[in-house]
């Protein structure tokens, strides 16, 4: 997995995720009136930035490729980190990424599928992201195709009862080479999810329906780079409960529901970007 120093891999991925929140502000303060998904785009930072930096078997310049690996986003919410993350991988030019939200534009609050940019679904409704990762990895095995397919999910998201048949036909079909996410930062629209929709242990529940099950701070990057460098791709799917900090990076949005979907002001913004300088600085 590390064909450079571990450290610098590190260091690499940090730097990425750091770039990714100041873009993401960018697009957020862009965005204006219509507001922008940032709390549960910042707690997937660290996630995607590993994936695409180090990780996944993906390309730029041959976006289409049969064995590239396949990121299914689910949880449509966080769109903006994906771009942000695509960004960083050459999939999407500067004025494209800054043209988030833009009316006709190709990269809305929800992401609109466009293999030549790296979207591999339409994230308009929730809940739905499994099933097409299901199908994607089974065509895969059928057709002897050695690629990773990572599926992305919100722990909201999980209220959904698709996600529930989607896990099951996951591990009845033996995909060793479907690795769900979730990004488990406790939170959503309407506040804190153990309320909204009290859900008993995640790590326990897919343990019993016959996944392989891996726990970590998702907001870790050494952890993240680790339980991906080690999972093993054999009959069993591979689920990674990360748990992250809505929010995370900024202290006025850490765990702070508000800011699941916020209108950022030009002085929000400066504090922020002056929170993400300073940890710049300390990295």
């Amino acid at each position: 997995m590390f064909a450079e120093n571990k450290s610098e891999v590190i260091q690499k991925v940090r730097n990425c995720a750091l770039n990714m929140r100041k873009n993401l502000l960018k697009m957020g303060l862009n965005a204006g009136a219509n507001g922008a998904h940032i709390g549960g785009s910042f707690s997937s930072v660290e996630i995607l930035a590993a994936l695409y930096a180090v990780i996944m078997n993906v390309d730029s310049h041959k976006p289409l490729a049969e064995n590239r690996d396949r990121f299914v986003l689910s949880k449509g919410h966080c769109a903006m980190a994906h771009y942000a993350a695509l960004y960083e991988c050459g999939f999407l030019t500067e004025n494209e990424l800054f043209s988030f939200e833009e009316n006709e534009g190709l990269f809305p609050a929800h992401s609109v599928m466009n293999l030549e940019k790296g979207i591999e679904l339409s994230s308009g409704s929730l809940g739905l992201g499994l099933s097409f990762g299901i199908g994607s990895a089974l065509a895969a095995k059928r057709k002897g195709q050695n690629h990773i397919v990572y599926v992305l999910l919100g722990n909201g998201e999980c209220n959904e009862g698709s996600v529930w048949e989607a896990i099951m036909a996951a591990a009845h079909f033996k995909l060793g080479n479907l690795t769900a996410i979730i990004d488990a930062n406790k939170l959503q629209l309407d506040g804190d999810s153990s309320n909204v929709m009290k859900m008993a242990n995640l790590s326990a529940i897919f343990k019993g329906f016959g996944w392989e099950v891996h726990e970590i701070d998702g907001n870790n990057v050494e952890e993240i780079l680790d339980v991906f460098s080690d999972l093993e791709h054999e009959e069993k799917p591979n689920v990674v409960i990360a748990n992250t900090t809505k929010g995370k990076g900024i202290s006025f949005m850490e765990g702070n529901p508000s800011w699941h979907h916020g209108r950022l002001s030009q002085e929000d913004y400066e504090k922020a970007i002056a929170e993400l300088e300073a940890e710049g600085n300390a990295i």
